[in-house]
């Protein structure tokens, strides 16, 4: 084993130092899904802020997992706007096929640089498959007897603050039928709304509410 490593170049040490954990993170969360210990139980949610409220005291309300969505096909714009990229299993997928990927060049004999190239197309192409999977998923999660569309016009709460300009998302609570729910929410004001602004629903992009202060 030793003298195989030592066989090596530098690069291709380094990519079996990125493969073989990376690999082996995603087996792990393949199997805890499996077995149901996944994303599809209550589990940590890695994306989820609602940690960095600045001390306020919010009170727990349910998600929104009753909502019920049409579930595109990604050609809505506002879909990609809500896909969530940047998450463990996104970032584990795209070092995985990163990495192997450049071994596969390697031992074909290709130089590193193009290994490289070859490696970061196909990495990102896996990040952003894994993304709209999990997208898909969440919408699946979501679907429910309540039509997202007739929140239009209802009256808010912000729970999570909502950056300006539609440069992030909030959440915010909101009435639906007789009981509350937490959503997702931007907006197109030019300042952020803070937690405990009351806020009007005014559209709705794909999954996402858009929200303006209600005065």
């Amino acid at each position: 084993m030793a003298e195989w490593w030592n066989s090596l170049e530098l690069a291709q040490q380094i990519f079996y130092c990125i493969a073989i954990p990376s690999t082996l993170v995603i087996i792990i969360q393949a199997i805890m899904i499996m077995i149901g210990m996944g994303s599809g139980g209550e589990g940590v949610n890695f994306s989820d802020t609602s940690g960095l409220d600045g001390g306020v005291d919010v009170p727990d309300v349910p998600d929104a997992g009753s909502v019920d969505m049409d579930i595109s096909d990604g050609s809505n714009p506002a879909d990609f706007g809500t896909m969530q990229i940047f998450t463990v299993q996104g970032v584990m997928a795209f070092l995985c096929v990163f990495s192997w990927s450049g071994i596969v060049c390697m031992s074909l004999g290709l130089h590193v640089a193009l290994a490289c190239i070859i490696g970061l197309a196909l990495g990102l192409l896996a990040m952003l498959g894994v993304g709209k999977l999990i997208q898909l998923t969440a919408r699946l999660a979501q679907s429910g007897n309540i039509d997202i569309k007739k929140l239009l016009g209802e009256k808010g709460t912000v729970y999570i603050p909502i950056p300006p300009a539609g440069e992030g998302q909030g959440k915010i609570t909101v009435s639906a039928g007789e009981r509350y729910i937490e959503i997702s929410a931007v907006t197109d004001e030019e300042k952020s709304v803070p937690t405990g602004t009351s806020v009007r629903v005014i559209d709705v992009r794909g999954d996402v509410l858009v929200v303006e202060r209600d005065t």
